[in-house]
């Protein structure tokens, strides 16, 4: 049964519970009356079962109320000048610790740390009574033996109560951090959709429209162009910093985009202007790769010519290479050095961005600042040499 069934048969069954304990509690009172009981002890007792209703309804919304309501019906069956008698005699009395197991799982540890005082000190008073009123034939153990029961079922009612109420508060901070990391995941993998995808075509549409204004011989076409290009970096940087508001918490993995290594040509194509030459090779028979390493690959030409088209003056050079093994593919993008550094402002995250993808394909990444540029390397397993 699911627990959206077992909350639709609730109130059916709580309906039967109540009619059950009534009618028992109607019938112990008739015994009673056989036995001597006065009427207004069977009027009074009979009123004091029904206030112990009354508060199991109430407490299934309002625990402390619906716990004081039972609170007051017990005393008044506790104090009622009826010799012999004991409140646990009666069916109903069962609903003052379902009150106090409601008011436990509820209410804050320290309020049913209180109810639970309430209902031992209403045990002391009931054995206190019942031993003023015991008959001189009657031990005085026996009050003790009953005493006893009664706070080892009050106890263990509340003990019970209480880890039940433990093990849903696990269950919820459990599911709010399953909702947390799903959260932190959905926002890393925005996060880096957007720095993969649009940084990347901002930096290439900069870089052209920077190709375009060194090319052209019209000095206000020159300065117009120019301050397009301007304007693409102020928007690169504002992208920037709006990735950081989203960074993902430590521990989070975004999910993968299914991206092809078939889309590496193009790739590379678009990002090619009069001022950045940036070419695409491939050796060696292409083999099968595990869908992580085959975006970690694409990434990693992505970010590659990224940086080389944003952190060098033109005019560049970028070289995209593929290098097959049986075992593994090579991934390299080697640029020149271009005509000198450029201040690009703040280091991203790009790099550490791949680094975390390709170690999660079971590849390694290498960064290497020669005399000549630099060189980004990815190696990354195929799925025969996995």
């Amino acid at each position: 049964m699911t627990a959206s069934q077992r909350r639709s048969t609730w109130p059916a069954a709580a309906v039967v519970a109540h009619v059950v304990m009534a009618l028992l509690t109607v019938l112990t009172l008739v015994g009673a009356r056989q036995l001597g009981a006065g009427l207004w002890q069977i009027l009074i007792a009979a009123g004091a079962a029904a206030l112990l209703h009354v508060g199991a309804v109430v407490a299934h919304r309002r625990p402390w109320a619906g716990y004081a309501i039972g609170a007051l019906a017990m005393l008044v069956l506790v104090t009622m000048p009826f010799v012999g008698w004991s409140p646990n005699l009666l069916p109903s009395a069962v609903y003052f610790p379902l009150a106090l197991w409601r008011l436990t799982t509820r209410a804050s540890l320290r309020s049913s740390v209180v109810a639970l005082a309430v209902a031992a000190l209403g045990i002391v008073l009931t054995e206190v009574v019942a031993w003023a009123r015991l008959p001189p034939d009657v031990p005085g153990w026996a009050r003790l033996g009953e005493g006893a029961l009664l706070m080892l079922v009050v106890g263990g009612v509340w003990l019970a109560a209480l880890l039940v109420r433990r093990r849903h508060e696990a269950g919820r901070r459990a599911e709010s951090e399953r909702l947390a990391a799903a959260v932190a995941g959905e926002r890393a993998g925005i996060r880096r959709d957007l720095h993969d995808v649009i940084a990347h075509t901002v930096t290439v549409m900069v870089a052209r429209i920077e190709a375009a204004a060194v090319t052209t011989t019209d000095p206000a076409t020159r300065r117009e162009l120019g301050d397009i290009a301007e304007a693409g970096r102020d928007a690169h940087q504002g992208l920037r910093a709006m990735l950081a508001t989203v960074a993902p918490r430590a521990g989070a993995r975004p999910a993968e985009v299914p991206i092809s290594l078939d889309a590496l040509p193009d790739l590379v194509a678009s990002a090619a202007s009069p001022l950045h030459a940036v070419t695409f090779a491939e050796s060696g028979e292409r083999r099968p790769l595990s869908l992580s390493a085959e975006v970690a690959a694409v990434r990693t030409v992505q970010e590659g010519i990224t940086n080389a088209l944003r952190h060098l003056e033109p005019p560049v050079e970028v070289a995209v290479r593929l290098c097959w093994t049986p075992a593994e593919v090579v991934v390299e993008v080697r640029d020149d050095g271009g005509r000198a550094p450029r201040d690009a402002g703040s280091q991203g995250t790009g790099l550490m961005g791949i680094e975390e993808r390709v170690r999660t394909a079971g590849g390694t990444l290498s960064i290497d600042d020669g005399a000549d540029g630099w060189v980004l390397r990815a190696r990354l397993p195929t799925k025969e040499g996995a």
